[in-house]
């Protein structure tokens, strides 16, 4: 056949077309996943509607669950804002992490020390976006912010909690304004701080939707002051107080969870994206969170305490058309897996460090895979007797522990607790009396990793030593 120059012009544009279409194809599918980890702050472990909460709502939760695997049996690091943040940016205990207090909420403040690596140095360092938005507390110092955490964009208050509107710290005077974009202090007297978090997390995934991100969305929700929008204010006044107002505060935390993933889906990024869901500890029954409001459910315990209320939480990862949706894993699983999971998923290399978390992604596969870990450990708060726990199969036990008085536990209780979470995951019953040689054998299993720890730090302090040195 006789082609013209236009005809094999035309022939020639349709191949750059189609070679230009394969190649985008083919990049597109060859893109590491986007991840967004959101952490919702002192939301208790019964409370979203898919962990039993029945006079709530949380649609938005319970939508990432259907779309993805919820875990039964998943564990914060600690019970208690910062260490537990810790554990989950760094896959390592809070103790190997060097944080097992709060951090300080004034400026100045030291908290998750700059030598630790974070999860977003580990995406950044894989080329990704990185972005921290909501709530810090790992440390008000320029060197523990942020910024010098391997986050590129961050805003948000640097301290433990704010009010939503002023966004003033409340606490004991002089109260200070605590929001912070880039590390430079912002003032937007009067908008609600959740939708604050949603348009700048909203406008940074936006303009990175063409390339790999890492989203870290540290929600400063239920925690107090209990601030719900008025049409859940509303929705709940059959409930009793304060559950009402922790309830409309929650549903309105949960309601910005909605917006930002619906966000994502406008950008027809949802396949693209693993989503990961936590609460960072168990509900408060502080006096500044009127003295409760938030329910552990069958599960003893609340913010602060080592027993199970206090760390057995909501626990979600999504990642549709990847990850099985709408399925259940009871195994025993710990925050600090996340960051050797992602890492797993996007492909990306783990941190030159010694990690405590362990991978998941044999466990999301299949219900039947054995937890990754043979015993899990906790210990937090300072002083010559600080909380600790350890858990080993269905064996718990908690030293020193620390819950409120409505616990009504004898001081030898507090001294040493012993549990069988198969038979007793109420952990209503001291088995320490009964069972003195499980109590033996556990502390000496809790004696020997915090030496293990103190070992480990004391060969990495060496080691800095003599780099600095030479």
């Amino acid at each position: 056949m006789d082609f013209s120059r236009s005809s094999w012009r035309y022939v020639l544009l349709l191949w750059l077309m189609s070679s230009t279409a394969v190649e985008a194809l083919s990049a597109e599918r060859n893109r590491k996943p986007n991840v967004i980890v959101i952490v919702t702050d002192d939301q208790g472990s019964a409370d979203m509607g898919c962990y039993g909460a029945t006079d709530l709502e949380t649609p938005s939760m319970d939508g990432l669950a259907a779309r993805g695997l919820r875990f039964t049996q998943f564990y914060a690091a600690a019970p208690v804002c910062s260490p537990s943040r810790a554990g989950l940016l760094t896959g390592r205990y809070p103790l190997n992490a060097g944080l097992i207090s709060n951090a300080g909420s004034q400026p100045g403040g030291e908290g998750l020390p700059a030598s630790q690596i974070t999860m977003a140095e580990m995406f950044h360092a894989a080329g990704y976006s990185t972005a921290h938005v909501g709530k810090w507390h790992l440390g008000y110092a320029p060197a523990t912010m942020p910024n010098a955490q391997g986050f590129d964009f961050s805003f948000g208050h640097m301290g433990g909690c704010i009010d939503n509107f002023s966004h003033f710290f409340y606490w004991q005077g002089p109260n200070r304004h605590d929001l912070y974009r880039n590390g430079k202090e912002v003032h937007l007297p009067g908008r609600f701080f959740g939708d604050l978090m949603v348009d700048e997390a909203s406008t940074f995934i936006s303009q990175h939707r063409d390339q790999p991100f890492f989203l870290y969305f540290a929600l400063n929700m239920p925690h107090y002051p209990y601030q719900g929008d008025e049409k859940w204010l509303e929705r709940y006044t059959h409930l009793p107080y304060p559950r009402n107002l922790y309830a409309a505060f929650l549903s309105a935390c949960d309601e910005r969870i909605g917006s930002l993933l619906k966000r994502v889906d406008e950008l027809q990024l949802r396949e693209q994206t693993i989503v990961v869901f936590q609460s960072d500890n168990g509900h408060s029954r502080e006096e500044r969170a009127h003295f409760g409001g938030g329910s552990a459910g069958r599960y003893r315990g609340a913010k602060f305490s080592l027993l199970e209320g206090g760390i057995r939480l909501p626990g979600i990862i999504s990642w549709p058309g990847q990850i099985p949706a709408g399925e259940v894993r009871d195994q025993v699983v710990h925050s600090c897996d996340w960051l050797p999971t992602l890492a797993e998923l996007c492909q990306v290399p783990l941190p030159k460090t010694r990690l405590d978390g362990r991978t998941l992604v044999p466990v999301l596969k299949s219900s039947t895979a054995p937890s990754p870990h043979d015993a899990l450990h906790w210990l937090v708060g300072g002083g010559k007797e600080p909380q600790w726990a350890v858990r080993q199969g269905d064996w718990k036990l908690i030293g020193n522990l620390q819950s409120s008085a409505d616990d009504e536990l004898a001081a030898e209780d507090r001294q040493r607790f012993l549990s069988n979470l198969a038979i007793d995951p109420s952990e209503r019953s001291n088995l320490a009396r009964q069972y003195p040689a499980e109590v033996e054998r556990l502390t000496q299993l809790h004696d020997l990793w915090v030496s293990e720890c103190h070992q480990a730090a004391q060969g990495r302090a060496s080691q800095d030593a003599a780099g600095n040195e030479k």
